[in-house]
């Protein structure tokens, strides 16, 4: 548990890195380079599986690519234009557009508890990003778009994960994602040079490779075998917290009283829609409290 808090604080961390190493460079230029050597090291880490890796893991691979890297990379443009700070806490939104999209898609009922946190959730969003006349900032956009994205991806992994061994597919996707970020270059990157010299770039780009992707994938694989599902989501709220810490260390970013009520609120809305209140019922108050086990009966339901 302690290793994949450790990789929360890397995702949290990698908001104000991700800002800071871009500069005024495409993001595109970063994803490549950072995909790139993600790349290199998980075959390095899973060359067992690499070695034996068959078209099927090759497809479920390249599809995941394509929501992955439309949340990484709508998420990116949102770094580049609001503060790094600000778009970690609408990143957590991810947690509550999950069982919402199943709501939708697969028309699995939701409980009462989920239309509280989404209420909570969107108060805490509106907060943070509806500014004056109402109108929500370009950033901020990218960012709850990217959080629909990876909301997506991670449907499509569950959907998978029953079926396949999904190591033999994390190689292939990044792989996938580096040739699209590629493509996505060579169309829209006609004039700068594709190798950037600044010292910052590549530190932040062995950063986001190392830690943020290589380690945190491979951590978050192996925890799911040992850890519920419900826990894990729950240790994931560490990471706009650390995001918000390292971008004031780091960027020297202000945490805005809107900025610090709004993400509250929606780390907030995150534990009520991953807390298991008839359980913690059961455990905490037996028999001694019946009108609290039945409320949270009912808001479970």
């Amino acid at each position: 548990m302690l290793l994949l808090i450790l990789g929360t604080a890397f995702w949290g961390i990698s908001f104000p890195v991700t800002k800071q190493s871009m500069g005024s460079l495409p993001p595109s230029i970063f994803l490549f380079f950072r995909f790139l050597l993600a790349t290199i090291i998980l075959t390095i880490i899973f060359w067992k599986h690499v070695k034996t890796v068959d078209l099927s893991s090759i497809k479920i691979g390249a599809l995941l690519a394509i929501p992955l890297l439309s949340g990484i990379q709508l998420q990116t443009l949102g770094i580049k234009h609001s503060p790094a700070s600000q778009c970690a806490f609408i990143a957590g939104l991810t947690v509550i557009i999950v069982p919402l999209t199943k709501l939708v898609v697969f028309r699995k009922a939701a409980s009462l508890k989920l239309w509280l946190a989404s209420l909570v959730a969107l108060t805490g969003l509106f907060i943070i990003s509806v500014k004056e006349h109402f109108v929500i900032a370009i950033g901020d956009l990218y960012t709850i778009l990217g959080a629909f994205a990876f909301a997506a991806y991670l449907i499509m992994v569950e959907k998978f994960a029953a079926k396949y061994n999904m190591l033999k597919t994390m190689v292939p996707m990044l792989a996938t994602c580096t040739l699209l970020t590629a493509c996505l270059l060579g169309v829209t990157n006609t004039q700068q040079n594709w190798v950037p010299t600044d010292r910052v770039f590549w530190i932040g780009i062995a950063f986001c490779a190392l830690f943020s992707t290589a380690y945190m994938y491979t951590i978050s694989n192996v925890s799911q075998r040992y850890i519920s599902a419900e826990r894990i989501a729950i240790i994931y709220l560490f990471e706009p917290v650390f995001g918000a810490i390292a971008s004031y260390f780091i960027l020297g970013e202000t945490l805005t009283i809107r900025i610090l009520f709004g993400g509250s609120l929606i780390l907030i809305a995150t534990l009520i829609s991953e807390i298991d209140f008839r359980k913690l019922t059961v455990q905490w108050t037996t028999k001694r409290n019946p009108a609290l086990a039945k409320s949270a009966n009912i808001l479970d339901k």
